[in-house]
């Protein structure tokens, strides 16, 4: 039987209105398109600011919209001062930020600062010779050479995109690092101008009223200058991880509160999107109060869960229990040292929360969204809202042919292990079904906005740039603006519900219960005197939870419940033991 936990309760914290906003992710290829070009655009996002608005949010990020070849969609940039033509104009981001102000909301930029394209001015000037002033803006090595006298890549790191990390250019015969694709050179942070150049980019933007910067892959910036091989973690792979040498480097915090400086400048925001932070004092060092770094940053463990060890395109197993542990230690770890978390279930990066994290049919959609959204929404944290989970959107149709992905990450993976692997098959089944569950693409369907042709995305006659889910028909925001008991409306409550009880699911405390259940995923958040439990079922059964053997004496309200029937839900919980149906959530003041 579990016993009653102890309450740690810190109400001295450190307040700050950072903390008590929510944010809401635009994708903007895919959110809606203005002109019917096929492409979303900045004007198409200004046309729906009033439905943002509408969901509650405090902060609108933009993910990169500038100029760019669109390798990756848009994390290549080319120029940080214009704007990609597809998506609009310099002046149309302007009338953006405008608009969120006007409304209440602040405005958030994209930061991508440790690559660039290699359409950039700076990379086409490093590359052309090795005395060009713009040569040590990026990191060129030169071969190494085996025994038979082959040439080979500076060491052994492998690139996210698949394949090694250095690409030979045969004009200057050196290699450059590029961590991600090809066409992603790494800017060379040691070297003054670069630094100096990010800091003018970080001006211009909040020179022109952005609100701050969600800072893309920001630990990757300082990097081990002895660039050695990497240790061979997987021997059938020539290509390694060597994310010890270029993630978390030596100066990382020293670049740091230099950006710090300029945010607190503007009393901006920042995220740090932060891979592989193993070590937590490195962590406090860039998000604690008083270090005046990053107000917050990605952490990644939880959306790792289901990868295999060395890909993640290999399935990984886990179980609830695994999840839960993973949460609750950023929850404790951050209030216990006067830090916070940025809470996402998903990103641009990331497959829908539905599929991932629960196996909800058809029918149980909307509740398994719902309380989805009620697990982390009123945790500990910033919650980060990404479009279309305010919808209960899905992962890509399971019957969609490789000819719909257009994932880089995806299409490498899938380009190398055809060839590779023609006579298996089976492992190319299992790739195809993993790309199905973990596929950039499952973020970037575009939004479904009504029951129209292309879900009213585009016009009736464009062709948009990736295919529409088809549940467009039942799953679109039309429907569930108007619904009140959608999932649009359920993520509506949720923010109102943080914010008329600030103290206690802003600010209080975060204490796991239940821990061992793997059904059962609850924890309370308590501020003084007040105190709330938020109790979630994650499966598709109905079951019996007992909530004096988890420490809860008596419940004095009712918040929330993710079913219709909320005026029955307070005799439900009046007995020992609570039935909680599929995908149920609660959320209950509580004794303390």
């Amino acid at each position: 039987m579990a016993t009653k936990p102890v309450a740690n309760v810190k109400p001295n914290v450190h307040r700050a209105w950072w903390k008590e906003c929510t944010v809401y992710q635009v994708y903007p290829a895919s959110f809606k398109d203005s002109n019917d070009d096929g492409i979303g655009d900045i004007p198409g996002i200004i046309s729906k600011l009033d439905y943002i608005k509408q969901l509650g949010v405090d902060i609108v990020w933009l993910c990169p919209a500038y100029k760019s070849p669109q390798v990756d969609m848009g994390y290549d940039i080319a120029d940080y001062y214009s704007i990609a033509p597809e998506y609009g104009t310099v002046e149309d981001v302007e009338r953006l930020i405008k608009g969120c102000h006007e409304r209440g909301m602040k405005q958030l930029m994209d930061l991508v600062v440790n690559h660039t394209s290699d359409q950039h001015e700076w990379f086409k000037q490093s590359r052309s010779s090795k005395d060009n002033p713009y040569r040590n803006w990026y990191v060129w090595k030169p071969p190494k050479y085996d025994e038979q006298g082959n040439r080979q890549p500076p060491n052994n790191w492998i690139s996210h995109f698949q394949g090694s990390a250095w690409e030979y250019d045969e004009h200057t015969g050196e290699y450059y690092l590029h961590l991600y694709a090809k066409e992603q050179p790494d800017l060379n942070w040691e070297h003054e101008p670069v630094r100096k150049a990010v800091h003018d980019i970080m001006r211009f933007w909040l020179d022109k009223g952005a609100d701050g910067f969600r800072m893309d892959v920001i630990n990757f910036i300082s990097k081990d200058q002895r660039f050695p091989d990497a240790p061979a973690k997987d021997p059938s792979q020539k290509w390694q991880w060597a994310d010890m040498y270029y993630a978390n480097g030596p100066r990382l915090h020293e670049y740091l509160q230099d950006l710090g400086k300029i945010l607190k400048e503007y009393n901006a925001f920042s995220v740090g999107e932060m891979p592989f932070v193993r070590d937590l004092d490195e962590v406090l060092r860039a998000v604690r109060f008083d270090r005046n770094e990053i107000n917050m940053i990605f952490n990644f463990e939880h959306v790792d869960i289901d990868h295999g060890e060395f890909d993640k395109f290999v399935p990984g197993k886990w179980k609830l229990t695994d999840l839960k542990g993973m949460l609750e230690s950023w929850q404790r770890f951050m209030y216990d040292n006067d830090g916070w978390n940025a809470l996402y279930w998903e990103n641009h990066d990331q497959p829908r929360s539905i599929d991932r994290y629960t196996n909800a049919r058809p029918e149980h959609r909307t509740v398994a969204g719902k309380m989805l959204a009620s697990t982390l929404g009123l945790m500990s944290g910033t919650p980060f809202i990404y479009q279309g989970q305010e919808l209960g959107m899905r992962n890509v149709p399971k019957e969609w042919g490789m000819e719909e992905y257009k994932d880089i990450d995806c299409l490498n993976h899938w380009n190398d292990h055809r060839v590779k692997d023609a006579n298996n098959p089976a492992l190319l089944q299992m790739y195809r079904e993993e790309y199905q569950k973990k596929s950039r693409d499952n973020a970037r369907t575009p939004i479904q906005w009504t029951s129209a042709p292309h879900g009213g995305f585009t016009g009736p006659n464009a062709k948009p740039w990736m295919s529409v889910n088809p549940d467009y028909i039942t799953v679109n925001a039309e429907a569930e603006v108007a619904d009140p008991n959608s999932v649009f409306n359920y993520w509506a409550s949720v923010l109102k519900l943080r914010k008329k009880y600030l103290d206690i699911f802003v600010y209080g405390n975060f204490c796991s219960i239940d821990r061992d259940s793997e059904e059962v995923f609850a924890y309370t958040r308590q501020y003084a005197d007040q105190k709330a439990l938020v109790v979630c079922n994650f499966t598709d059964s109905s079951l019996q939870w007992d909530p004096v053997a988890n420490g809860i004496d008596r419940v004095t309200d009712v918040l929330l419940n993710n079913y219709e029937d909320t005026e029955t839900a307070f005799t439900k919980v009046a007995g020992k033991q609570w039935t909680l149906r599929p995908y149920e959530a609660y959320v209950l003041l509580v004794q303390p």
